[in-house]
């Protein structure tokens, strides 16, 4: 999806993007129970907002899903790759 993600230390924090060769690379999950998304929130913090995002699948498909784009001020190193797991 379009974006920015940045390195936060521990974890990884996404910012929104509307430039075209701006991208996040990542996993969509199915959640069958939307009660769990209040303690998802919880567990995300303040640092973070959840909002519906546009995601394409590697087949080509787009998926709307939810994600937590970081809010907070200092979003630190940008992730040039846009991918958590190639750094």
């Amino acid at each position: 999806m379009r974006g920015r993600l940045h390195d936060l230390g521990r974890y990884p924090g996404a910012v929104p993007s509307d430039q075209p060769d701006h991208f996040i690379y990542g996993e969509v999950h199915r959640l069958d129970d939307p009660q769990l998304l209040p303690s998802l929130d919880e567990y995300e913090g303040s640092e973070f907002s959840r909002a519906v995002a546009s995601a394409e699948a590697e087949d080509g498909r787009i998926v709307d899903c939810w994600i937590y784009w970081y809010v907070a001020a200092a979003p630190g190193r940008l992730i040039a790759s846009g991918d958590w797991l190639k750094g």
